[in-house]
């Protein structure tokens, strides 16, 4: 990995225009929103995080997907002092800042796109889109939008002048403090672009770290051709909600040997919630499954995010309609000390996991081996590197049960108990919907 220090971030996310209380359409104002996350970095460390990742923060005209101007932040937020500030407050606390790259479409106010409208096959901007000036739209001519989104023009990535303006941008960020960069909706991208603009980015910041949004396809072959460090891996967070729901831990085991799978290429972006899909702890249909979940995302090599919120339990449900986000990107308190810790329990099992996570940073080079144990509502394999060993145990049944691991060790996290029988195999009891981690150390 070309950033070593993303082997052992632990990302903290906020989607900032929700968390902040910004207003939902842009304003001429400027409101120095950003600051107001400086009081949740100690919050960030608390948990055990080490990572700050930020959802857009640039000019935009509604929820900062559709960008009108790279090199702003968005007045809703404040402006490029206030981001200096957030970045330099991170630093001190030993937290990365993640921006999230939203390059793969603009909005229809981004100044280039507007001087198309204007002046059509005549203007120096046309090779930035997909536009047909032989076919009538809206503007007078067709132009290619992101999955059927009038208001996201999509960039041409093959435009030598679309490669510049993304270099630029992401090369003046670093430049201020930026550490790392989400790449939104990276799977519609051609990988040679980025095969293009990460060298030049990385000329003058060579400790960037970069992951994409991936939803489907190869993620292997998507990292080696592009040249990102990673992409989230959705795939995996598909299997730990859906086997859990359904009782069905066989789909885990094969998620599981997919994602050991592509270790050897890149550490993929685990996660169990983000600002795009509905709250764990809803999507759940037996909420004690959450301390499952929670194992899997810890235990897994991988560079795992919390999405803000999921710490506490909170609840909100996705819709595939305008506004449909709004429930999972809520506003929240100006300090930590003013939430609802009704969610004390799921904050609690957060830091005791990442904890864990942190004494034993060699699962990030483990291989995750084949089940020990693999029934409908059971599940139990082991992490190994080197001397070092891990086993998982998953119960997802109404149940105790005992299951007879080989290794040696005691439980490390979870509820249920271990007896050592001999020099190389450990009696586990795991509690119903619950988990277990054994192995050795504390």
């Amino acid at each position: 990995m070309r950033a070593e220090w993303a082997r052992h971030v632990i990302w903290w996310q906020v989607y900032p225009l929700g968390f902040l209380g910004a207003e939902g359409s842009a304003v001429e104002s400027t409101t120095p929103r950003l600051r107001g996350l400086e009081p949740w970095l100690d919050h960030v460390v608390e948990l055990g995080a080490n990572g700050l990742a930020l959802g857009p923060v640039f000019a935009s005209s509604t929820h900062g997907y559709d960008t009108t101007d790279h090199l702003s932040i968005d007045s809703r937020l404040g402006t490029e002092d206030d981001l200096v500030a957030l970045a330099e407050a991170c630093h001190a606390r030993g937290v990365r800042l993640q921006l999230d790259g939203v390059f793969n479409h603009v909005g229809r106010e981004f100044p280039a796109f507007r001087d198309v409208i204007e002046n059509g096959a005549a203007s120096p901007y046309a090779s930035w889109f997909h536009v047909d000036f032989g076919r009538t739209g809206p503007d007078g001519f067709a132009y290619r939008s992101f999955e059927g989104h009038d208001s996201l023009v999509a960039l041409n990535h093959d435009s030598p002048e679309v490669v510049e303006h993304v270099t630029r941008v992401m090369s003046y960020w670093c430049e201020r403090g930026v550490d790392s960069w989400r790449l939104d909706a990276a799977y519609a991208v051609p990988p040679r672009f980025w095969a293009a603009v990460l060298p030049e980015v990385r000329a003058h910041h060579p400790d960037v770290w970069v992951s994409g949004e991936m939803i489907h396809g190869d993620y292997a072959a998507y990292v080696r051709a592009s040249g990102v460090d990673s992409v989230t891996q959705y795939e995996l967070w598909k299997a730990v909600w859906s086997s859990l729901n359904d009782r069905n831990l066989f789909e885990l085991a094969h998620a599981l040997s997919r994602h050991a799978a592509l270790l050897p290429t890149f550490l993929p972006q685990t996660f169990v919630g983000n600002h795009d899909v509905t709250r764990i702890a809803t999507q759940l249909s037996d909420e004690r499954h959450l301390a499952l979940a929670l194992a899997v995302l810890f235990a897994v090599p991988g560079v795992p995010s919390v999405y803000y919120g999921d710490e506490e339990g909170l609840h909100g449900v996705k819709e595939h309609r305008y506004g449909g986000d709004d429930a999972i990107r809520p506003a929240y308190p100006a300090t930590p000390a003013a939430l609802d810790r009704s969610g004390a329990g799921v904050h609690d099992l957060h830091r005791e996991l990442i904890a864990l996570r942190r004494r034993h940073a060699w699962l990030n080079d483990a291989t995750i081996m084949e089940p020990d144990v693999l029934r409908n509502d059971f599940l139990a394999f082991r992490l190994a590197a080197g001397n070092d060993v891990m086993a998982v145990a998953l119960n997802a049944g109404d149940s105790p049960v005992v299951a007879e691991l080989p290794l040696t060790g005691k439980v490390l996290a979870g509820a249920g108990d271990s007896d050592q029988i001999s020099e190389r195999t450990t009696r586990v009891t795991v509690a119903p919907h619950g988990f277990v981690a054994v192995g050795e150390g504390r």
